[in-house]
């Protein structure tokens, strides 16, 4: 027997791999069409200047626009929309709470009329293009989940989730107890994927921290375009904090019990079609 040639890689698996981990990429950035779409927004509004229109207010607009073409070519379903839209109005009252003068937390410098406070209205489509992402990515994987039947108990878990980011500036942070929480609640929550006829799994947990850590990327370019600025950035743009990447974590918690909800009450309880 030669051993050699029975425990090296056969360039037919080889050439089926790289051809399955290209096509996962380009689906990955078709899951992400409207937070890439964003970015390209943020970077050319610091370039064009369009009819004295301020920059934030450009930013809004043109979200809306793009929001607009991707319901209205069938990117995006009517009920994704709405959850988008539930998870754009989630994002903009945390916006309102941790932009306000006692808190502080971070701030938009610039001046903008589609503001509502101190909080222009565009800082909710950051949090819909997460929302849009999980939507996306669920229906182009063709994305199932296995050992996830806790329904009731997710949902009290993304309430509780939410009110922490309120209550952490004046009682205890419970992040650490929430993290555990949710560690213990998908622990054998696999979630499978396919990316051309293939089906793959990972651990649920394991998807949370990878798309947490993205938007924890993704921030720090947000942040360096100046879409929003934290104290310690307003008079030189540093690194976003690690930390961070536990806040993403729990909000990414929240938008995927968002969109996993959707998809099952339309198909366990409504029997339709969670991809219309």
């Amino acid at each position: 027997m030669n051993v050699e040639a029975s425990t090296s890689i056969k360039p037919s698996s080889l050439k089926r791999f790289l051809r399955e981990f290209l096509i996962f990429g380009l689906k990955q950035a078709q899951a992400a069409i409207f937070a890439g779409s964003f970015f390209v927004l943020l970077f050319l509004s610091n370039y064009i200047h369009v009819f004295g229109i301020a920059r934030y207010d450009f930013i809004f607009i043109a979200a809306v626009l793009i929001q607009a073409i991707l319901y209205f070519t069938k990117l995006e379903t009517k009920d994704e929309v709405k959850v988008i839209f539930l998870f754009h109005i989630i994002g903009l009252i945390l916006e309102l709470y941790k932009t306000s003068p006692g808190i502080g937390s971070w701030s938009y410098p610039e001046d903008a009329f589609f503001k509502i406070a101190t909080v222009p209205l565009y800082s909710g489509f950051m949090y819909a293009a997460i929302g849009s992402y999980m939507s996306q990515a669920y229906k182009i994987f063709k994305m199932e989940l296995v050992n996830y039947k806790n329904y009731a108990a997710s949902v009290v878990l993304c309430i509780l989730i939410y009110v922490n980011f309120f209550t952490n500036h004046f009682i205890y942070d419970f992040r650490i107890f929430l993290i555990v929480a949710v560690f213990t609640l998908f622990w054998k929550t696999k979630v499978y994927f396919t990316v051309t006829n293939r089906q793959y799994w990972m651990p649920q947990n394991l998807a949370f921290i990878l798309v947490a850590f993205f938007i924890w990327v993704a921030e720090n370019i947000s942040t360096y375009l100046g879409a929003w600025k934290y104290p310690d950035q307003i008079h030189e743009w540093t690194v976003v904090s690690t930390q961070k990447v536990t806040s993403w974590f729990l909000m990414v918690i929240i938008s995927f019990i968002l969109v996993a909800y959707l998809k099952h009450f339309k198909k366990d309880v409504l029997g339709r079609d969670s991809s219309r």
